[in-house]
């Protein structure tokens, strides 16, 4: 080396990425950002600058609390877009690949045209059930072609990856369901498990901020509209935890593109639809006219509509560490649970709102295998459901050995992926 040449160290040989200055935004974000004519667009383009860690960590936060201490993180517009914003930064998926899968594989059937659908909730209502969405997706997957969008636990004891990493004999290795093996899972089975750790890289940058902040932020809300499959869902549950947020996300998944949807919140403030008592609803629901618009249509559920009986929430409600709840999934799976009992009753009318919004309980006659009495229930009810026939297909996936089946399947295939 001359005299003139300087060592050059790793770190600057490294690219670092440029910190980019938000506080102009953030000035007129605080104390009312309408006054100041700030728009959703410009706050889903500040909040993706958080995942290729391009905004300072003090910028970061202060841009998380403005948003809730203002309500502009409860927005339809802004979580639209945001939610937008944190797809297009998610682990690029080959969308054409999964689309010529979903093509062969799915199995369309009355209005369900045979794509994805996901069902998933926002968390933080406090009241530790079991976990509900999860299990019905798993039931699902027996008539649907799941992507199943989750997490580990961030308010309660067992989040919906914690409780699949539990299941024994074997676990699905989740981590190994990538970008890039996606499509093979579906090739094999009908459902995926979407990590969001995988998916959604960019996220470790705001974990310890989020934190450290100590209330729940945006992005608490923004996990169940990013599922990174997004373009190729057909239909999807959510469930929220406050009833005034149901409107919110109605309309959010609206702005989307979305046109089956349901958004659920039990009366309790419960993020499922509630067996035990009403539940809130809104529905996607295509025009009649020509315009191919989208409406959001409200009403009410009740277990009764399901043709159950009401089970209060502490029945349904153990609190139990995920190696628990995966013994509860496991025995609910292989059929070794009463019919009766509330547990499982509560996933049996989530599975059903699933199917009912997917479009799978229109169908006239019944494509169920051996076992089922092929007689379909027609009776509607709220909303123009057809609830009830939703748990007779519940109930079917059980007796009949196909979700244990779908669920083996998972696992072996996961299994056999390369990876951690």
């Amino acid at each position: 080396m001359s005299d003139t040449q300087q060592p050059v160290s790793i770190a600057a040989q490294t690219q670092q990425p440029a910190i980019v200055d938000i506080r102009p935004l953030l000035q007129r974000l605080w104390p009312d950002p309408g006054q100041q004519n700030v728009t959703a667009k410009e706050i889903a383009d500040a909040l993706a600058l958080i995942f290729p860690n391009s905004l300072s960590p003090v910028q970061t936060g202060s841009l998380l609390t403005c948003l809730h201490f203002t309500g502009w993180d409860r927005r339809a517009d802004v979580l639209a877009e945001a939610s937008s914003a944190m797809r297009a930064a998610a682990a690029e998926i080959d969308l054409a690949e999964l689309s010529d899968v979903v093509a062969r594989k799915g199995r369309p059937e009355g209005r369900y045209l045979g794509g994805l659908c996901d069902i998933v909730g926002t968390g933080g209502d406090s009241h530790n059930t079991f976990n509900i969405s999860t299990t019905s997706s798993i039931l699902a997957s027996s008539l649907l072609l799941i992507a199943k969008h989750g997490n580990r636990a961030s308010t309660s004891k067992s989040g919906s990856a914690d409780l699949l990493m539990s299941m024994s004999p074997r676990a699905p290795p989740l981590s190994r369901i990538t970008p890039q093996t996606l499509a093979k899972v579906y090739e094999r089975t009908n459902y995926a498990f979407l990590f969001a750790p995988v998916f959604h890289t960019g996220m470790k940058y705001v974990a310890p901020i989020r934190k450290e902040l100590g209330w729940r932020t945006i992005f608490n809300l923004m996990g169940p509209l990013a599922n990174p499959c997004d373009a190729a869902i057909e239909a999807r549950m959510l469930g929220v935890a406050r009833d005034d947020l149901g409107p919110v996300f109605a309309e959010a998944l609206r702005l989307g593109g979305a046109r089956k949807g349901l958004v659920v919140c039990g009366v309790e403030q419960l993020d499922e639809v509630s067996c035990a008592g009403p539940t809130l609803c809104w529905q996607l629901v295509e025009r009649k006219d020509d315009s191919g618009d989208v409406d959001v249509e409200h009403f009410t559920l009740t277990p009764e509509d399901f043709g159950l009986s009401p089970h209060p929430l502490n029945t349904v409600s153990p609190g139990k560490e995920p190696v628990q709840n995966a013994e509860i999934l496991r025995k609910i799976l292989s059929g070794e649970m009463a019919d009766d009992d509330p547990i499982f009753e509560f996933v049996l009318i989530n599975t059903a709102a699933l199917f009912v919004v997917s479009g799978v309980c229109d169908a006239e006659t019944s494509a169920m295998g051996s076992g089922d009495d092929g007689k379909i229930i027609a009776e509607r009810g709220p909303g123009g459901g057809r609830w009830k026939e939703g748990v007779r297909r519940a109930r079917w996936v059980v007796k009949s050995g196909a979700a244990w089946s779908m669920w083996e399947k998972f696992v072996e295939v996961t299994n056999e992926l390369e990876g951690n």
